[in-house]
């Protein structure tokens, strides 16, 4: 499966984004999706989970009740709704699918094994 992260973009504190993280191959629905982010210097920080059915998932402390991940395994799509963004918000975001077959939602970007490309967001204060 490859992937691909788009909806990235320029907002002001306080608007909202959606992220989408879209698959080719048949067998997306078989794969938990995270979503990670990174700014220069740092590493790349976990920022939502979901597994394969969307049954199960999983946040940062620092996004919870601003953020929400959903899927929609029809159309091959992982989404990350972000609300109430901020300046911290700020960076690049990147998808990735994780096979594990328990549902794990795994909140080490090691533990994932296929990358999309960084969508930029920036979050002017």
């Amino acid at each position: 499966v490859q992937l691909q992260a788009s909806g990235g973009g320029l907002v002001q504190g306080g608007d909202s984004l959606r992220l989408s993280c879209t698959a080719s191959g048949r067998t997306f629905s078989f794969y938990n999706i995270g979503w990670f982010r990174q700014t220069p210097g740092k590493e790349r920080e976990f920022v939502a989970g979901i597994n394969w059915n969307g049954a199960t998932t999983r946040y940062d402390d620092s996004v919870k009740g601003r953020f929400t991940i959903t899927r929609d395994n029809a159309k091959n799509t992982v989404y990350l709704h972000m609300n109430s963004l901020n300046p911290q918000d700020t960076a690049d975001y990147y998808c990735a699918a994780d096979g594990n077959k328990a549902g794990i939602i795994q909140m080490t970007a090691g533990a994932y094994a296929l990358w999309g490309q960084g969508t930029q967001v920036t979050v002017s204060s």
